[in-house]
C-alpha cells in the first residue's frame, strides 16, 4: 500500500524545499510543473538535506515523479563520488544503495548497479549521464 503525501499547497521557498514539500509536489506534480521552477531546480534538490527524501519518491513505482526523484539520485551520487565524497558522505550513499539492492525494482536496483560501479571507477562519470537525465532515460547500466 502507497501512503501518498498531503495536499501540495506550493513551495515556501523554491530554492530550497521542505521535504514535506518536495513529497507533497511529488504527488501532485502538475500543481507546479517544472518548467515553472528556477533553472537547474534538479541540481539544487539533489542535496545531503533532501537525499532520504528523494530516495523514498524514486522507491515508490506509484509516484507520478519518481523519474524526477530517480534523476536527482543519480545528481545526488555523481556528485558525491565525483568530488570524492567531500559534497555528500559515502556512509550515507553506500546505505541508499544497499536499501536499493535489497527492496528496490529494476530501474532502482540499476541506479544502485550504475553507482556501486562508479564507486569502483570514478573514471566512468559522464555529465549527461549522471546529471543530465541519461542514465534515467535509458534505464541501462554503465561500465
Amino acid at each position: 500500500m502507497t501512503v501518498h503525501g498531503p495536499t501540495f499547497h506550493g513551495f515556501a521557498n523554491p530554492v530550497d524545499p521542505s521535504p514535506a514539500e518536495l513529497r507533497a509536489w511529488a504527488y501532485q506534480p502538475d500543481s507546479v510543473p517544472l518548467s515553472t521552477m528556477p533553472q537547474d531546480w534538479d541540481l539544487l534538490v539533489s542535496g545531503n538535506h533532501l537525499a532520504t527524501t528523494l530516495f523514498e519518491l524514486a522507491m515508490d513505482p506509484a509516484c507520478p515523479a519518481r523519474r524526477f526523484a530517480l534523476h536527482c539520485l543519480y545528481i545526488y551520487a555523481g556528485d558525491g563520488i565525483r568530488t570524492g565524497f567531500r559534497a555528500h558522505p559515502r556512509r550515507r550513499l553506500r546505505k541508499l544503495v544497499e536499501q536499493a539492492e535489497l527492496s528496490g525494482d529494476h530501474l532502482v536496483r540499476t541506479w544502485a548497479y550504475n553507482t556501486r560501479t562508479l564507486m569502483d571507477r570514478p573514471e566512468l562519470f559522464d555529465y549527461h549521464d549522471w546529471c543530465e537525465g541519461g542514465l534515467v532515460r535509458e534505464n541501462r547500466r554503465i561500465g
